[in-house]
């Protein structure tokens, strides 16, 4: 259960324009849940859409799939099962395989044991990883 009410009143001009901007963008008519809920403050919904806009849909040095599948690791990390979900549809939506999404997990499954081991040893950082740094 949220901790606030979803909004469903499109009418405040920002919560319009960002929606607008949402659907022109994603090329759908579709506004998530996520949107729909941060609308409860039309300045929190501006300000991530920006955020989101800038950094996952812009061409970068970074492939959009792979930018999503970096944001699909972090999601399941956090055990944040609607930006999984979102996320994994836009990785597909951009042509992520069932393949490519195995392969994924694997490494996703691999780092969180490796990680686990690490810690739980608190194996020290070796001095080589350390050396570009002091450069």
């Amino acid at each position: 259960m949220s901790t606030i009410k979803k909004t469903n009143d499109e009418s405040h001009p920002i919560i319009e324009d960002i929606y607008k901007d949402i659907k022109q963008t994603r090329n759908t008519s579709y506004i998530g849940n996520f949107w729909k809920y941060l609308a409860f403050d039309p300045n929190l919904l501006k300000n991530v859409w920006t955020d989101i806009k800038n950094i996952m849909v812009k061409e970068s040095l970074i492939p959009n799939k792979t930018k999503e599948m970096i944001y699909m690791a972090v999601s399941i990390t956090n055990n944040c099962s609607y930006c999984t979900h979102s996320h994994t549809a836009a990785a597909k939506k951009l042509g992520m395989t069932s393949e490519e999404h195995s392969e994924f997990l694997s490494v996703i499954a691999l780092a969180a044991k490796t990680n686990q081991l690490v810690n739980s040893i608190q194996v020290p950082v070796d001095d080589i990883f350390n050396e570009d740094i002091e450069k």
